[in-house]
């Protein structure tokens, strides 16, 4: 189900904003906000290669995606006043947990128009500990990127090409997923694979 967004968008970011599209339901991280699964990821015919993006990090230092490179990135594009972001927000920090290091990353960019000093709150007030900050004020990345709405998840391979993307909240840590991504982590040595699909704790 999708929520057309422009008044909401309006309401929350601010009258010059452009009109987004939130997928899934409204109400915040309750039960009754729309969960997708891997039926929904939709894989590009061919690798892709990113086009040029960039944006900030934590210390306000400028990133570009192709310093990711070398690793399996899963880049999902949200924003605090995006119900099933919110959702699915704790999972993705949890994935980072289990699966990051050399060989993957969660990049979580966040588009909201306050910057560091609406997300950083936000992931204390939820418990978000593992992941980074990434931040696009400007909104660029979503027309760099072509989406359609919130939250928009692209998978990014070893040499920084899109091999897919997904559309609305996942549970990012399920065995399901987790499996997924280790069979598209592809080289290194990574974590073990359980061969009954489960989610196995990295070593360390």
């Amino acid at each position: 189900m999708s929520l057309a967004g422009g008044g909401l968008w309006a309401a929350l970011a601010g009258p010059s904003a452009p009109p987004v599209t939130v997928l899934g339901k409204p109400g915040g991280a309750e039960p009754g906000v729309a969960m997708v699964g891997l039926d929904k990821y939709r894989s590009a015919e061919a690798p892709k290669p990113m086009p040029p993006l960039s944006f900030l990090d934590g210390e306000g230092r400028r990133v570009d995606v192709s310093e990711f490179k070398d690793k399996l990135v899963l880049l999902n594009l949200w924003a605090t006043w995006c119900a099933p972001c919110v959702k699915e927000m704790p999972a993705l920090d949890r994935l980072q947990a289990q699966l990051g290091g050399e060989g993957f990353q969660v990049v979580a960019l966040s588009v909201d128009r306050g910057g560091k000093d609406q997300v950083q709150p936000f992931y204390q007030k939820i418990g978000v500990s593992n992941l980074g900050l990434y931040l696009d004020p400007s909104s660029s990345s979503m027309q760099a990127l072509s989406l359609r709405g919130l939250p928009t998840t692209l998978l990014v391979d070893q040499e920084g090409r899109e091999l897919g993307r997904i559309e609305g909240a996942v549970e990012w840590d399920s065995p399901e997923v987790v499996a997924f991504l280790r069979k598209h982590m592809g080289r290194g040595s990574g974590p073990a694979r359980d061969t009954r699909g489960g989610v196995l704790k990295t070593g360390g």
